[in-house]
């Protein structure tokens, strides 16, 4: 993956990190609920159609950024830490290079193919 992709999503876990340390909530909150984005995995189970949207959902940055926003606008910190914690988690992953889910496979990311190169 591009290195300036990589460098801008660092950026964009910097940012959720800081929305993250406006909210009150303890260091405890986002260490134990970052990862719990990848919850939504599950989805896979069904099929992968179903897994991808469900992948999709929760690793969006625009649901992420709306769900931090109504919690600032209805003044509820626990909305706010939800939405930077959906940020952050997803910034890491596209650091990362896992990107949001094609529905044919889950190795297919708008980033490109994930896993294993076959030769």
């Amino acid at each position: 993956m591009n290195i300036q992709l990589k460098l801008e999503y660092a950026a964009f876990l910097a940012l959720g990190v800081l929305a993250f340390s406006q909210t009150g909530y303890s260091w405890w909150w986002f260490a134990g609920l970052f990862l719990a984005p990848d919850i939504s995995m599950l989805g896979y189970t069904i099929n992968n159609k179903a897994g991808a949207f469900c992948y999709n959902l929760f690793h969006h940055f625009g649901i992420a950024v709306i769900v931090y926003l109504v919690g600032t606008a209805l003044s509820l910190p626990y909305l706010q830490m939800v939405g930077a914690i959906l940020f952050s988690h997803s910034a890491f992953d596209r650091v990362l290079g896992y990107g949001l889910k094609y529905p044919d496979s889950f190795q297919n990311t708008h980033l490109g193919k994930i896993g294993k190169k076959m030769e």
